[in-house]
């Protein structure tokens, strides 16, 4: 290896290599990437790695090094991407990193690093993801990390920090997840955590946090998963549906109407003695009980609730004798025969698109225009029923614009039918194959597609009660009507996700796009559409799958000139400065929903939300985004 030194990039990971790391490898000028995690290497970090000048992205993790970080890696100016977790390291992080001013991504959890946080590190200002969990850090959590605006991920879990949550990282308005449990930390929780407003995830647990819950965390809609247990937190917990299902256990003060707190004492009357001087007679002034009446309304209501519910399960359930039920407002009988003549009882010459599960047909009605009807072949009905109910329930109600509309389908008579909106360029897979068609499809339609795809999955895993997971997000089950605009369809193998279940499945899915802790896991989560979208974006960047390539870009916090090249469509013209902005940034977006652990992905809410103020127009301004 040392003789190699024209390496530019080089992956040795996944493997069993084993062998004494610092002297395995030389100095290697021209090398920029260079991952060797996963293998069997021991010894200790070389300081030559400090004078490969050129390399932007190094991992080493997983393996047995051990020894100090050598602090001449803070030399390396480049540097955007450092993974040296889960390893045997020591020492304190060096004040030298505080010159990496271009890192993105560090990632340092699972070793026994000590000290604390060197104050040189505030010039770390385009950190995205930073996890220094499973250490033996201490101090204070520094208040510069309020300057970490663009940080999506926050992990300082199992350390020994303590003191308060410094207030400052409420600044970090772009946070998706928090994690700052089993460590000494003790005062209130600030208020200021409201201003993150893309929060998911939420982890303060095992501490000596004290206090109230402040209430202006009740206005962050996206929240999913708070775990505040073994505190000394007290008071009502806030009104909002992520603390009904939060981990509060641990806190003896904390009171609310869920499972295992007691209720907050609300008493229905307020007596109040008052004496009075004058001929010492006591006065009972008592205030008429108003909390029975409350209840009585909050009964009625939840009886309303139920009743409107339950009738709108029956609504969906309801047919007539052959089986057909209208979603729309439309006379369901009346669809299905207008359906038969208009197809001449489905002749051949109607049908636009076959596949395994059954045939589509293009259909023009007087009520509704032209329609897409799917007919399900009767081998498949009978043996996968739930697939087509599934689509059913998944689509009974949904109205987004990103997401194709079901009109109605029938499941007892003759014919298997599911009856949706005709979306007039067919799918995303087709136009990409096609050498004229794909052509058309200019960076600014690539970008509103990718735009309007996680718009659909975002509404999904967020608006939706319960939450929907897609199960299969591909080029195949992304339709574009005549303006380009991106529907998904296909909700063949959706599932709704119910929070007191695990969710678990059969591996299903389309091959290249299944995330992959499906194949040993079987456990179903939004973060599997995530993994999908992810591949997704790159395929509509390239104009192609991109393959085993994908596996090279999982993680990756580095997008040079060379590799974005690789990554763009040359049947397309190279982008101009500010698209090409934008469509690194998208890459980087894409990249980090391939990572390997699932919680480590940026959720559907928060990929939107930085989406949303994506815009590849000619003669448009476009904020700057890196």
């Amino acid at each position: 290896m040392s003789k190699c030194l024209s390496f530019k990039r080089v992956r040795f990971d996944n493997n069993s290599f084993t062998g004494n790391l610092s002297e395995a490898f030389g100095i290697y000028s021209e090398l920029q990437f260079i991952n060797l995690s996963k293998n069997d290497f021991h010894g200790e970090l070389s300081s030559n790695w400090g004078k490969c000048k050129k390399l932007t992205d190094f991992r080493v993790a997983r393996n047995r090094i051990s020894g100090h970080i050598p602090p001449e890696i803070g030399n390396l100016k480049g540097l955007q991407g450092l993974d040296l977790s889960e390893n045997h390291l020591v020492g304190r992080i060096p004040w030298e990193f505080g010159k990496l001013t271009s890192l993105v991504n560090l990632f340092l959890q699972n070793n026994q690093i000590s000290g604390n946080i060197p104050m040189e590190l505030g010039s770390m200002t385009k950190l995205e993801s930073l996890d220094l969990s499973n250490n033996k850090l201490n101090g204070s959590i520094p208040t510069f990390i309020g300057d970490y605006i663009h940080l999506f991920q926050l992990n300082l879990s199992n350390n020994k920090f303590g003191q308060n949550i410094p207030m400052e990282i409420g600044k970090i308005t772009q946070l998706n997840v928090l994690d700052l449990s089993y460590n000494l930390l003790v005062g209130d929780i600030s208020p200021q955590l409201a201003n993150l407003k893309v929060l998911v995830n939420l982890n303060l647990s095992h501490n000596g946090l004290s206090g109230r819950i402040p209430k202006e965390v009740e206005s962050l809609a996206g929240l999913q998963d708070v775990v505040l247990s073994y505190n000394e937190l007290e008071g009502p917990i806030p009104n909002s549906k992520a603390f009904m299902n939060a981990s509060l256990e641990g806190n003896k003060g904390l009171c609310g109407n869920v499972r295992g707190l007691q209720p907050c004492d609300r008493p229905s009357s307020v007596v109040k003695k008052h004496s009075m001087a004058k001929g010492r007679k006591v006065i009972l002034i008592t205030v008429l009980p108003v909390m029975g009446a409350l209840l009585l309304l909050c009964v009625f209501i939840g009886v309303l609730f139920m009743c409107n519910k339950r009738r709108r399960v029956r609504d969906v359930e309801r047919r007539d004798g052959d089986g057909w039920l209208s979603i729309s407002m439309l006379d369901g009988k009346a669809l299905y025969r207008d359906i038969l003549n208009a197809t001449e009882e489905f002749d051949a010459k109607f049908c636009i698109g076959q596949g395994g599960h059954g045939s589509v047909y293009k259909v023009n009605l007087l009520s509704l225009g032209n329609i897409a009807v799917k007919r399900l072949h009767s081998s498949y009905q009978n043996t996968h029923p739930k697939s087509f109910m599934n689509e059913v329930r998944a689509l009974t109600g949904i109205k987004h614009r990103n997401i194709v509309n079901l009109y109605g389908y029938c499941s007892k008579a003759q014919h298997s039918l599911l009856v949706y909106e005709y979306v007039e360029r067919g799918s995303l897979s087709s136009i990409l194959s096609d050498k004229v068609e794909s052509k058309k499809l200019d960076w600014f339609k690539r970008v509103n597609i990718i735009k309007g795809v996680a718009f659909a999955l975002s509404y999904m895993h967020q608006d939706c009660s319960p939450p929907i997971a897609h199960r299969d997000i591909s080029s195949n089950n992304v339709l574009l009507d005549s303006e380009y605009e991106a529907r998904v369809a296909d909700f063949g193998i959706s599932k709704l996700l119910n929070p007191d279940s695990f969710n678990c499945t059969t591996l299903a899915g389309t091959y290249g796009y299944v995330a992959p802790e499906l194949a040993y896991t079987m456990k179903i989560t939004q973060m599997c559409d995530v993994y999908s979208f992810g591949v997704l974006s790159l395929e509509i960047i390239k104009g192609k799958h991109l393959g085993e390539y994908i596996t090279v870009l999982a993680n990756s916090s580095t997008i040079d000139h060379e590799q974005l090249s690789d990554l763009l469509d040359e049947r397309l013209p190279y982008p101009e400065d500010r698209v090409k902005e934008v469509l690194i940034f998208i890459i980087k977006l894409a990249c980090s929903c391939l990572l390997e652990t699932p919680k480590s992905r940026p959720t559907m809410h928060f990929i939107s939300h930085k989406l949303s103020s994506m815009d590849v127009r000619p003669h448009t301004h476009v904020k700057r985004v890196l």
